[in-house]
């Protein structure tokens, strides 16, 4: 049993002040894997402390030092990725080679792009030729409480430590009690590559105790939360009283719109991306959209697809999806998939239960629905499983209507060989983010959605600036 109860606050590892023990679950096992403190008001209090006091030497303290701050973490990063690979997976059920080279390895990428995007970015700037006496100033937003998810946690934890850093913020970093070993082993490393004390503090919480002491906190300036749109609602609600910034990465119920021209590769990409990460992702494509004339043989063929993609231990060496991350998200998605048999989706392959020759751990079978009409639940509601509904258009028009048809506005994702086709439904579809014919997004592209997905970008510039304030200055001495 790992033993992990200890906070990071001021550049020290502390013990918890008042809190309660947590067991974190292997989802592989059901079994505990290792124990962690979650911590109370006297322990974040102390950590919004130390990042205040550190604040005014942070801010001033020049971006190319904060930047060579982030090139060293980069460095320890890397050399420790094996052994962050390894907490994800135990803890969190991401397979070993998932957690290993995509869950790990995000966080480098993301850590690079902002060294690329903060040596680029000019924090104080003219405002134009018209104006030589008025500078345009880009300034810390101040002491930021970060808030991040399970499902891809060190993806989440270096998009807002990376881009708060070089921006001059402060922080209190809030891992989820769920996958917390992987942030603690971070802040190992932070503290290796030595950062100022006070700029990064770790406090280990839930989201009712610490997640919203540091929501309400009058000495947090930001909060940056990744997570359910549940609980996001529920945090703007809390910083409404202190008319803190919030920013919020929330969930997705994204269309993968296939037209009869797609390319012969574009149901199994479709398939495969749903099941990755055994369907915990907010930008999953859950809503497969099919052109009338070619719907039987997509059906068929994402079945079969489908029927194909095998389950097992995160441990395990392979291609393969591991379990959903803890029981009651099991028993969400079971019950989901019933919903969806009972108001009469046609179920292609999968359903409830776990499957064959598992009969402990978190596993969901691959399951596919048909004839799924946009008003049914397993069309509307998020999922987070490996779940995939499939439903028909006759037209582009239809196909954007039914797109559009949600709360959400995350991703979106167009397969088709017309190139005037995808340019037009990349402006129609109402989303953060539209990925088409399997191009992901390049380095330094922002995420972020639109409606119930959340506010805000993050990665690259845009994710900088959503941790800075513009100060309009007159009266600046020509240069």
């Amino acid at each position: 049993m790992i033993e992990k109860r200890q906070f990071y606050i001021n550049g020290e590892w502390v013990d918890c002040m008042e809190g309660r023990e947590h067991h974190v679950i292997d989802p592989s096992t059901e079994e505990p894997c290792a124990v962690i403190s979650l911590g109370g008001a006297a322990d974040t209090d102390a950590a919004v402390a130390a990042a205040k006091a550190a604040l005014p030497g942070w801010m001033a303290t020049p971006p190319a030092e904060r930047i060579g701050c982030l090139e060293r973490l980069l460095d320890i990063y890397k050399s420790r990725s094996t052994d962050m690979g390894q907490a994800i997976s135990m803890e969190m059920g991401a397979p070993v080679d998932l957690a290993r080279t995509s869950q790990a390895g995000a966080g480098a990428f993301h850590l690079q792009n902002f060294i690329d995007a903060a040596k680029s970015f000019d924090f104080d700037r003219p405002l134009g030729d018209h104006a030589p006496n008025d500078r345009i100033i880009y300034e810390a937003v101040g002491v930021c409480a970060l808030i991040t998810p399970w499902n891809w946690p060190m993806n989440q934890v270096t998009l807002k430590v990376g881009a708060a850093a070089v921006a001059g913020c402060t922080m209190v970093l809030k891992p989820s009690e769920e996958s917390p070993l992987n942030a603690l082993l971070f802040a190992e490393m932070v503290h290796e590559a030595g950062f100022p004390p006070g700029v990064f503090n770790l406090v280990n919480g839930d989201g009712a105790g610490v997640g919203s002491q540091l929501s309400a906190h009058p000495d947090i300036d930001m909060v940056s939360f990744t997570g359910s749109s549940r609980a996001g609602k529920l945090i703007s609600k809390s910083a409404a009283d202190t008319l803190k910034r919030v920013h919020l990465e929330l969930g997705g119920k994204g269309a993968n719109l296939i037209f009869a021209d797609a390319d012969e590769k574009a149901v199994k990409r479709g398939v495969l991306h749903m099941m990755n990460n055994t369907g915990q992702s907010c930008n999953a494509p859950s809503r497969m959209l099919v052109e009338a004339s070619i719907y039987d043989r997509v059906v068929e063929e994402a079945g079969e697809i489908a029927a194909q993609v095998s389950v097992g231990p995160a441990a395990q060496e392979g291609r393969h999806i591991g379990p959903v991350v803890n029981a009651m998200q099991w028993q969400k998605v079971q019950d989901l998939i019933q919903t969806g048999i009972d108001e009469g989706a046609r179920l292609v392959t999968g359903g409830t239960g776990r499957p064959e020759g598992l009969n402990k751990g978190y596993y969901v079978r691959p399951t596919v629905f048909a004839d799924v009409t946009n008003d049914m639940t397993i069309a509307r509601e998020e999922i987070f499983g490996p779940v995939l509904s499939i439903l028909k258009f006759d037209t582009e028009e239809d196909a954007v209507e039914i797109a559009n048809d949600t709360v959400y506005g995350l991703t979106n994702y167009v397969q088709s060989q017309d190139d005037a086709r995808r340019h037009r439904m990349a402006r129609q579809l109402r989303a953060g983010m539209v990925e088409m014919n399997g191009q992901s997004r390049s380095a330094g592209a922002p995420f972020g959605g639109m409606k119930q997905s959340g506010n805000g970008r993050e990665g690259g510039v845009w994710g900088i600036e959503d941790f800075l304030e513009v100060k309009a200055v007159s009266g600046w001495a020509a240069e």
